[in-house]
């Protein structure tokens, strides 16, 4: 049986780019529409179309009425469908600088991106802010696709010469893999087949390009991670720890560590959801691995929470209170140094608060600027203390448990996402004991404090 990869990519870019339409046309050309969604967006089109009598392609994937009748995208649209050879995510982002937030919640699991650019207009500041958001995020593929050639007459000259400005203005980003398209997404030209109107390109058109584009990673022994969600506790004999391991794999046996508390043990058991068309409620196996959901039962009995981390022993992540993020701020309301917001990062919310910023990153130049505070869409540098230590890794290596996102504790809005660059290393701490204290422990340890200077107690 023949195993099909999945793999995710987004379009981004400017507004009015194109985005929608490209992806609309990708569907249509390769008949991945149903008759109803098809008769939907012919009715549409009549009442909110920019294409006079033909369909408007970017209403088969902008859904919310509000985009239709703007014709503009605001959330990320996803799609699926599929080839002989894979199946696709597709994640619809906004080019509106307003939505940029929606464009960094769309990219942070995508495999590859698509940056649509006008062929008349060349690179424009949404362009460079996004190709900077996708190389912070660790996309290495990213395919150029310069829309609208038929407003041009298909100029290879056109094509060329924003190709190169392309190259150019992100050449110290270190983005690994990019290829370059000419296309039409209203008429179709290399979004699926190959297009008349361009004799000179001689490379694969869009779909064909990701059918085949080889996204392999760098064959490496990923750690073991598993943030425990949720303690099952259904009686006296079971208590089983679940989760979904984000990256490695774990076997029976294995010797285990939970972070931050430190403490060891050993797998006993590892549950995985069985089949229940069969009849089987719980399965156990011997070995499990990303990305699957499983539950977790230890040889002692120890004490671990939802927010711990299970790890392998042989393979301890860095625990600190304290570390240097890259933020991408999401609010309008602009960031305060020293206030404290909560950090949920995988299953775990901690308190923490921004303690200053090293340079905030210009989206047109790319150049570091020094800053006393963060306003909407400002990508910068900062420094970052939590209220407990946590395990951690750097972003680059597992962009689970390397990645945030910042929440407003009175609005309870997502103010921004973030990223772990790197730890302080001398205020990296493993401590056994470490953990958050609740109010009435803090509240008894204060009065006694007060009430008996003359002892030297503390929280134990």
């Amino acid at each position: 049986m023949k195993i099909k990869i999945c793999f995710v990519f987004l379009t981004c870019g400017s507004v009015d780019d194109g985005k929608s339409t490209l992806m609309g046309r990708m569907l249509y050309d390769s008949h991945k529409i149903f008759d109803d969604q098809l008769e939907a967006a012919e009715s549409e089109s009549k009442k909110y179309g920019t294409t006079g009598e033909k369909i408007d392609m970017a209403l088969l994937v902008d859904g919310l009425q509000s985009e239709r009748e703007q014709g503009i995208t605001i959330d990320v649209a996803y799609r699926f469908f599929a080839t002989d050879n894979r199946k696709f995510i597709i994640a619809d982002t906004p080019g509106h600088e307003q939505y940029t937030r929606n464009m960094v919640t769309g990219a942070s699991t995508a495999d590859v991106a698509i940056i649509l650019i006008d062929a008349r207009k060349g690179i424009l500041t949404q362009t460079r802010r996004h190709s900077y958001i996708v190389s912070l995020l660790g996309i290495k593929h990213v395919i150029v696709a310069i829309n609208k050639m038929d407003l041009v007459d298909f100029s290879e000259e056109v094509f060329k010469d924003v190709s190169k400005a392309y190259k150019d203005a992100v050449a110290s980003l270190g983005i690994k893999h990019t290829y370059f398209i000419p296309l039409s997404a209203l008429e179709g030209d290399n979004v699926v087949n190959k297009s008349i109107h361009t004799p000179w390109y001689k490379e694969k058109p869009l779909l064909e390009l990701l059918d085949t584009m080889d996204i392999s990673k760098e064959e490496k022994e990923e750690p073991f991670r598993l943030p425990v969600q949720y303690v099952n506790r259904p009686n006296l004999d079971f208590r089983g720890f679940c989760g979904t391991i984000a990256s490695g794999e774990v076997t029976v046996g294995d010797e285990i560590t939970i972070l931050p508390s430190g403490k060891s043990t050993k797998v006993k058991t590892i549950i995985n959801a069985g089949d229940i068309s069969e009849g089987n409620r719980d399965i156990t196996t011997q070995v499990a691995y990303c990305p699957m959901a499983i539950t977790l039962t230890t040889q002692d009995e120890i004490d671990i929470s939802r927010g711990d981390m299970i790890v392998h022993s042989k393979n301890l992540p860095v625990v600190s209170n304290t570390l240097n993020v890259m933020l991408v701020w999401m609010d309008e309301k602009k960031m305060e140094l020293g206030r404290q917001y909560d950090i949920k990062r995988a299953t775990s919310v901690i308190s923490g608060s921004l303690e200053s910023i090293f340079y905030k990153v210009d989206v047109n130049t790319y150049e570091k600027e020094e800053v006393n505070t963060l306003g909407l869409n400002d990508i910068a540098l900062c420094k970052m203390q939590l209220s407990r230590a946590i395990s951690m890794d750097v972003y680059e290596d597992n962009r689970f448990t390397g990645s945030f996102i910042v929440i407003d504790r009175v609005s309870n809005n997502t103010v921004a996402s973030g990223m772990i660059m790197s730890v302080n290393e001398d205020e990296t701490r493993l401590n056994k004991h470490t953990r958050e204290y609740t109010q009435e422990e803090l509240a008894l340890n204060q009065y006694i404090r007060k009430t008996f200077p003359e002892w030297e107690c503390k929280i134990v």
